[in-house]
């Protein structure tokens, strides 16, 4: 039996992803079924069977690598020099997933793949909690989180989107700056209360 990390089973899982990709590119979720990804892929029924239960469970593994990849570029634009062009990589990346990103964040797993996106968000804000960070870094990341999410969902669902440019400065006006400099402002205002009251 081949394990996961056998080399013919790894080309087989990344065939089926690769072609439930495809497919997601021309054609809504429900539409697509078992046997439309089995022939993409150029795969069996029983092969598909060996590896999946089904094709949600192929979504869901595509939504998880999908994720970190969106996470890191929301990071990446919270912490780049140049918050404008950090953005612009985030919804240009989207801009280029943009089937499967309408598919995972305003389809039949929409809450699912929000719940998913909330669960990294809090394990990378675990791992970046600093004790004297103000405010804290768990919900200064889960607040930039759920409002990507919000504002990524809005723009896919738009039938008329605005231009990537446009969404990315929403993003870096609107959800990253404020938060980057309400962070600074508040720091300054704690510095300031620390000096000795006058007799």
């Amino acid at each position: 039996m081949r394990t996961a990390r056998d080399p013919r089973a790894v080309r087989t899982r990344e065939a089926v992803r690769n072609a439930f990709l495809r497919l997601l590119e021309r054609e809504p979720l429900e539409q697509i079924s078992i046997p439309d990804i089995c022939k993409e892929a150029g795969v069996g029924y029983t092969t598909f069977y060996r590896h999946y239960l089904a094709k949600e469970t192929v979504l869901n593994e595509v939504a998880a690598e999908e994720i970190r990849q969106l996470i890191a570029l929301a990071m990446s634009a919270t912490l780049a020099t140049d918050m404008r062009a950090g953005a612009v990589a985030l919804f240009t990346y989207v801009d280029d997933h943009r089937a499967l990103w309408s598919a995972l964040l305003t389809g039949g797993a929409e809450s699912a793949m929000r719940e998913e996106f909330m669960r990294l968000s809090r394990e990378i804000a675990t791992k970046r909690a600093q004790p004297k960070a103000w405010p804290p870094a768990d919900i200064a990341i889960l607040l930039i989180a759920s409002s990507t999410i919000e504002l990524l969902s809005w723009w896919l669902r738009q039938r008329k989107p605005l231009a990537i440019e446009d969404a990315a400065e929403i993003y870096e006006t609107m959800i990253v700056r404020p938060t980057i400099y309400a962070k600074r402002s508040t720091a300054r205002r704690s510095r300031s209360k620390k000096r000795p009251a006058s007799q």
